[in-house]
């Protein structure tokens, strides 16, 4: 039986597990203690002094950190007496002193952990403690994300999540008043070894860390008369956006994100998810070749671009074993400019294809090579689901009160396959439903494939399928990632499919997410309930298998001929390049 410790928190009697802290204890009694450096399992360090309480435990009342302070018998705590809230408020008036206060035209303005505690406690923006302030360049040098130290509290959320990718290219440097963080030898972001993924930018509670945002060139090409400009959104987008106009997480806004749309001005508005069922397409019949003549094996998916930079940089040699096939997102440019361009007459030159992505690298790989089929980029523009909600808040588009809206036809016309791409083991089961049916030669009603379901990191599971047992796994989180790539280089593991995500819980907590505050992030299974607005869609689609999409059917038939043929490997397959020495040994 579990122990159980009784405390008393604010005069009132609490009973938690043993080993609970002062921060979950607090839970208990509907208190949310404020915090800004805790991030619980990633970055329990105690250091921003936020969460400082009362506590008693025989000696007199003293102040502690409460998200590492544990329980213990008898104790007394509270949680918002005079002398807390004064070391509270003298903290937050300290950080300022060296804080770049241009909150109007910052990113995360309204959005912003620090910036509400400041208004909770009343600080003042005169400064109170007068003295050095550093000034820092701003790092512009990556290709999705900027850097601004003279917004940085030094929380070191971004180092933890940095870490937890298994990438650890960001930490604190030099000392004292001096202390930033930064890069190792200070080198720009652009030449270190990170992937793209964003996990800093949804952990960071400031704007010193932001996507580049590239809402303005859309805007421009909306307002370009020569220029036809074309939109396709990402599955984990329409499980996300909503959060950003007050909706409960896992809201599914497909409707009114379509609706949203057309009324900035977009020409057409077509579904990534198409893409995705072409995917599997290409991706399947990859598989079904290399088990069935030999190939490279085990062979991992190539959707997220962050664990494709990964790869390349990290586990160069898994190289061979990675899908030669485009992500959705670029294959959809590909099929927008090759065959809906040739379809329509339209000159690829003419055509802005623009993508709505969860992933800031998503926007690494549009300036990747081999990825122009038709001697043009693909995608021009990829925006975040933050980014795409900017224009909409901007346009004054009242995002709530929107009729529900389709895709365009046809290319928007996708199965419930394609869109549970968007969750951790989405690719894997979508993949399965028709590598299944095409090895067995007949229909398989039972489509759902819940080994392969849920957020766990590492999932592992043995399908049989025409008489092969095949071993699967489905991996999530670059760090869980390396894990895996570990074991099939040791030759511990021996599957023959690995789904791999950059993000843990897969795209629907990519970076280029809505952010949640950290209160929200601990206590909420924000990627669960994402996946299930996806989910919910795939069970209600009559279609779930991408194999059978009339528009796949049509675009084989039309142009590419058959999966796997020489012209669908010219325009939706691509190549990969060992980019080691890019990171910093």
């Amino acid at each position: 039986m579990e122990k159980m410790i009784n405390l008393k928190i604010n005069g009132m009697d609490v009973s938690v597990p043993a080993g609970s802290t002062i921060l979950e204890a607090a839970r208990q009694v509907g208190i949310e203690i404020p915090t800004l450096c805790f991030m619980k399992e990633m970055n329990e360090i105690g250091a921003c002094r936020i969460c400082v309480v009362e506590v008693n435990e025989g000696r007199g009342f003293r102040i502690v950190a409460s998200c590492v302070y544990p329980v213990t018998e008898g104790m007394e705590v509270k949680t918002n007496s005079v002398a807390v809230q004064q070391s509270r408020k003298m903290t937050l008036e300290l950080l300022l002193s060296t804080h770049d206060r241009k909150c109007l035209s910052c990113v995360r303005s309204g959005n912003c952990e620090f910036q509400k505690l400041c208004n909770d406690y009343g600080i003042e923006v005169e400064d109170k403690f007068d003295g050095d302030k550093p000034v820092y360049e701003i790092d512009y040098s990556a290709p999705h994300m900027y850097r601004d130290n003279n917004k940085c509290i030094l929380c070191r959320r971004c180092v933890a999540a940095c870490a937890a990718q298994h990438v650890g290219v960001i930490g604190a440097n030099d000392r004292g008043i001096d202390t930033n963080i930064a890069c190792g030898f200070n080198k720009p972001l652009a030449e270190v070894g990170c992937v793209s993924c964003g996990q800093c930018i949804v952990n960071c509670p400031t704007g010193a860390i932001a996507e580049k945002d590239d809402t303005d060139k859309v805007f421009e090409a909306i307002n370009d008369p020569e220029k036809i400009v074309v939109v396709q959104t990402a599955p984990a987008v329409r499980a996300a956006l909503g959060e950003e106009f007050g909706m409960p997480i896992g809201t599914g806004v497909e409707g009114k994100m379509v609706a949203a749309l057309r009324r900035l001005g977009f020409d057409k508005v077509f579904d990534t998810d198409v893409a995705a069922d072409l995917t599997i397409m290409e991706e399947g019949t990859e598989f079904i070749d290399r088990v069935k003549n030999g190939g490279k094996l085990p062979m991992i998916t190539s959707c997220s671009p962050g664990w494709i930079k990964f790869c390349e940089m990290y586990h160069p040699n898994m190289i061979e074993n990675l899908s030669s096939c485009k992500s959705p997102q670029q294959m959809f440019g590909a099929v927008l400019k090759t065959y809906y361009a040739e379809k329509n007459g339209i000159d690829p030159k003419n055509i802005v294809s623009v993508s709505v992505m969860p992933c800031t690298a998503k926007k690494f790989e549009i300036g990747r090579d081999d990825q122009s089929a038709a001697g043009v980029a693909d995608v021009d523009i990829s925006i975040t689901t933050r980014e795409l909600a900017r224009m909409i808040k901007r346009a004054r588009i009242e995002f709530t009160k929107l009729p529900d809206e389709q895709f365009d036809s046809p290319l928007g016309e996708a199965t419930g396959a394609g869109v549970i791409f968007g969750a951790t083991g989405g690719v894997m089961e979508a993949a399965l439903r028709t590598v299944a049916e095409v090895l067995e030669g007949k229909t398989i009603e039972n489509v759902d494939y819940h080994a392969v379901r849920g957020t766990n990191a590492i999932k592992e599971a043995t399908v049989n399928v025409a008489g092969m047992d095949v071993n699967i796994c489905v991996v999530s989180g670059l760090d869980a990632v390396h894990e895996v790539l570990t074991a099939v280089e040791n030759g511990e593991k021996n599957y023959h499919f690995i789904e791999v995500m950059c993000c843990p819980g897969g795209c629907v907590n990519g970076g280029g997410q809505p952010i949640q505050p950290t209160s929200v992030r601990q206590t909420v299974d924000i990627k669960a309930l994402r996946a299930a607005a996806l989910y919910s869609y795939d069970a209600g689609n009559t279609l779930r298998k991408s194999h059978e999409s009339p528009v796949i059917k049509a675009l084989y038939d039309e142009y590419f001929e058959k999966p796997g043929s020489h012209k669908a490997h010219k325009i939706l397959h691509t190549s990969y390049v060992n980019r080691s020495k890019d990171v910093i040994k």
